[in-house]
């Protein structure tokens, strides 16, 4: 049987399912279940039953119950499908970015909002390659170092939504990003070697972006002013800020003025002792050249 033989049959069968499953308590689900019922609305207009709309758009009945029963997030091939068979003009389609955006935990959501909205964002990393700099196969085996364990779809939903956030780099104008990055996390083979190299020659790349300074903290300094852990800053056109600290505020959101003035005076002392972005270029060069 051929490759497309196969997956037709599978899809038949109900065994293909692409997609994610919905998370009750994401407090997007009430978009997916929407998304369903809409779904179901325009499948029943055009006189389709569930078996006949799969076999149209190249899916199993039983996913299609789930897409319109709320339980599962289709892909956006998917919608477009559907938009297509069943006439609908663009409307199903339309859904693409709010279907897409349900995918992914609520803090992460959030945390995307303000990276969007946000004019400066400075941050340091003392254990990770900042999610903002990760490759997509560097950020997947960073999350299968995890533990316990996420699942394929678990795994497939983190990648998916910390990529997304990447597209800051291709806002304009473009926002003010400064990192720094505790060596160790140049070096650490996370994935393999081939993986940590592909991941510091985007660092090399993102760091000659106009908008974008990379600094790296030498492991051998005495004097550190980010032993506490991870800072993060961002600030906005208003001129209002948030960050969040690994240390002192435990991770949580602040944004109070004096929470914000200790955030960057401590990111500011952070910078001032780390290498410049030039020095930073040429190391992770030298890092990438050794790996």
């Amino acid at each position: 049987m051929s490759v497309d033989g196969e997956r037709a049959e599978r899809a038949a069968d109900g065994a293909d399912e692409p997609g994610w499953d919905v998370d009750p308590e994401n407090d997007s689900a009430g978009v997916v279940a929407a998304l369903g019922h809409q779904l179901r609305l325009w499948r029943e207009a055009a006189g389709l039953r569930p078996a006949e709309f799969g076999a149209a758009i190249g899916y199993g009945e039983n996913l299609i119950y789930k897409v319109e029963s709320g339980k599962r997030i289709p892909r956006p091939e998917f919608l477009d499908k559907a938009d297509e068979a069943l006439g609908a003009g663009g409307k199903i389609a339309a859904m693409k970015k709010d279907i897409a955006e349900a995918r992914y935990p609520k803090k992460v959501r959030d945390l995307a909002k303000l990276e969007a909205q946000a004019v400066e964002l400075g941050a340091y990393g003392n254990h990770n390659m900042h999610g903002l700099l990760q490759t997509e196969e560097y950020a997947r085996a960073l999350f299968e170092t995890w533990r316990p364990a996420y699942s394929h779809d678990e795994m497939d939903r983190m990648v998916a939504a910390r990529t997304a956030r990447q597209s800051i780099f291709e806002r304009s104008p473009a926002p003010a990003l400064t990192f720094v990055q505790e060596e160790v996390t140049l070096r650490r083979p996370i994935g393999g070697t081939m993986v940590l190299r592909r991941q510091l020659e985007r660092l090399l790349e993102v760091g000659k972006l106009r908008n974008v300074e990379i600094q790296v903290m030498p492991t051998d300094l005495d004097d550190h002013a980010g032993m506490d852990g991870r800072i993060q800053v961002l600030k906005f056109a208003d001129g209002s800020a948030v960050g969040r600290a690994d240390g002192r505020f435990a991770g949580r959101l602040v944004s109070e003025p004096k929470e914000i003035r200790i955030l960057e005076l401590r990111y500011g002392i952070i910078r001032a002792q780390a290498l410049t972005p030039r020095e930073s270029l040429a190391f992770i060069e030298k890092v990438r050249g050794e790996t």
